[in-house]
């Protein structure tokens, strides 16, 4: 049986993948919207893990940025 080759899926939108991983896209302007649908898959990949890294020591930076007046170290 011969036919069209099987469609592979295509990836979600650059938009919804960064808003799944907490970005707030609706507060981005069209320019900075744009830059980011251009990443490549491997800048996705370490924009996605340095935001998963800094969100896992967040609650630190805050309470630094709290006792130290906004102080960045």
């Amino acid at each position: 049986m011969t036919g069209p080759p099987p469609s592979t899926p295509e990836p979600p939108p650059m938009d919804a993948v960064l808003y799944e991983a907490g970005f707030p896209v609706d507060l981005l302007t069209e320019e900075q919207r744009l830059v980011l649908s251009e990443l490549t898959p491997q800048e996705l990949t370490v924009l996605l893990d340095v935001k998963s890294r800094l969100d896992a020591v967040g609650p630190e930076v805050q309470a630094h940025g709290e006792i130290a007046g906004g102080a960045l170290f």
